[in-house]
């Protein structure tokens, strides 16, 4: 039996204010709030709310046999907490039926796995997976990185910090001949199960739905499962991996596009075609090879590399001076600061700074709220450079990070040993004072000093004679 895999991502980013360079040094709040708010409300109303309900009739009507997993950022979770919180309460519902799973990533959708000597890359895995089981009460088993970004060394990460499988981009230039209809594992650590992307068919639903000039146009539900039926009978998954605003928001709901999604299941089952959630994919089939990634893919334009993110020197520029001062900021206990790091760390911001202008500029437009890719850079250069400012001022850039460490090392023990201190001084005064408030024990009776006035007998001739004897 073939096998549908189906995952959408969910993720919306803390988008900037227009911040002017006078406001370098005076103005420590750096987002758009009437923007952030009004984006995702809409999008919660198209797309989210409708979405959900549907999946949840989905899953009601097919008693269970039709699955999903969600990626959705921490950030997006934050938002939709903030502005669209009936969102998070549709999610919590889907979660309750058992038939949802929910996929780790980094919490700021960020670029953080790209940093091979920091931590950064783990602290948020860890943050998103405590933010996933707090909301939805389940663990995450499957990662999906930022943009499916993946690599050997990436995925030997992932590995180590426990997870069974990751889902990525099923690229031409990795995969070659091969098809991605298929479990496959890591290089670099064969325990990690990899997930490849059916690009074409992710694509025919996120990008060529409503397309008049296609030459499938119109997609039917029917159409699109015998698609799916017709792939080599070896090949038993198929992993349709998209962003979750392809329903109501990038093909919006006058194209029929919810009424393709409930109809899925229908044809489906004549067909002799399941659902099933990654974890299942993972647990009930064997790798049939490993897939060497020496250099980081993703899931972005005909290239399937880091380019729209990193392409240029102006991305390179930003990202590498938002990173130089990582360490430094992971020292902090600040919590404004530590939120301001990682909201910054979006990809998005990246992204809007992109100059690829050919056959994917109208994608990369479409995505950004700026008119030019430099107008990006300069905004967001203001913003890094104030908070750069905000960094320093809590320590000092004539201090290297090894010598802030050891700082903040010692005073920390310090800080120990007198909260030590002070709890075992406590424990003493609080000794002491039960013993000065003890009850006194009552005293024994005296015995008296006063001798006996009873008049000893004299001792007779006899008596005496008697001793002697």
């Amino acid at each position: 039996m073939k096998s549908v895999c189906f995952y959408f991502q969910v993720h919306q980013p803390f988008r900037l204010k227009r911040y002017r360079f006078f406001d370098i040094g005076s103005d420590h709040y750096y987002y758009d709030d009437y923007n952030n708010e009004e984006i995702i409300t809409r999008i919660a109303h198209n797309c989210y709310l409708p979405a959900n309900n549907t999946i949840l009739q989905m899953i009601k009507d097919t008693k269970g046999k039709f699955k999903v997993a969600y990626s959705i950022s921490g950030i997006a979770l934050e938002q939709m907490e903030l502005y669209a919180p009936e969102v998070i309460d549709s999610f919590k519902d889907l979660a309750k039926t058992g038939c949802v799973e929910f996929l780790a990533e980094t919490y700021a959708h960020s670029l953080s796995s790209l940093i091979e000597d920091s931590d950064e890359f783990e602290i948020q895995v860890k943050s998103h997976v405590k933010k996933i089981q707090n909301l939805f009460g389940y663990k995450p088993t499957v990662f999906r990185n930022t943009e499916l970004i993946y690599s050997d060394d990436i995925g030997e990460r992932v590995a180590n910090m426990g997870f069974k499988g990751m889902i990525t981009e099923g690229a031409k230039h990795v995969l070659g001949w091969k098809s991605p209809n298929y479990v496959y594992c890591c290089a670099n650590n064969p325990r990690l199960k990899i997930l490849l992307k059916n690009f074409k068919l992710s694509d025919d639903v996120t990008f060529r739905f409503s397309d008049w000039s296609w030459n499938q146009y119109p997609l039917t539900a029917d159409k699109f499962m015998e698609w799916i039926k017709d792939t080599p009978e070896s090949e038993d998954v198929v992993n349709l991996f998209m962003n979750y605003e392809t329903f109501g928001e990038l093909q919006s709901a006058g194209t029929g596009i919810f009424e393709f999604l409930k109809a899925l299941p229908y044809f489906a089952d004549k067909m002799n075609i399941d659902f099933q959630t990654p974890s299942m994919v993972i647990e009930k089939r064997k790798p049939i090879d490993q897939i060497h990634v020496p250099y980081a893919m993703s899931w972005a334009d005909e290239e399937r590399d880091l380019s729209a993110w990193l392409g240029n020197e102006l991305q390179h520029s930003a990202f590498d001076k938002l990173n130089a001062i990582g360490e430094r900021v992971r020292l902090s206990n600040d919590r404004r600061l530590l939120q301001d790091w990682l909201y910054l760390q979006s990809s998005d911001h990246f992204y809007y700074m992109s100059t690829k202008y050919f056959s994917d500029g109208a994608v990369h437009s479409h995505f950004s709220p700026y008119d030019t890719p430099y107008e990006a850079f300069m905004n967001y250069m203001n913003v890094l450079s104030d908070f750069i400012e905000r960094v320093n001022s809590v320590f000092p850039e004539g201090v290297d990070n090894e010598e802030l460490n050891s700082l903040l090392q010692t005073i920390e023990a310090q800080g120990k040993i007198i909260a030590e201190l002070e709890e075992t001084n406590k424990k003493l005064l609080a000794k002491e004072n039960v013993t000065t408030a003890a009850p006194k024990k009552k005293s024994a009776p005296k015995t008296s000093s006063k001798k006996s006035t009873k008049a000893i007998p004299k001792l007779t001739t006899d008596d005496t004679e008697r001793l002697k004897a």
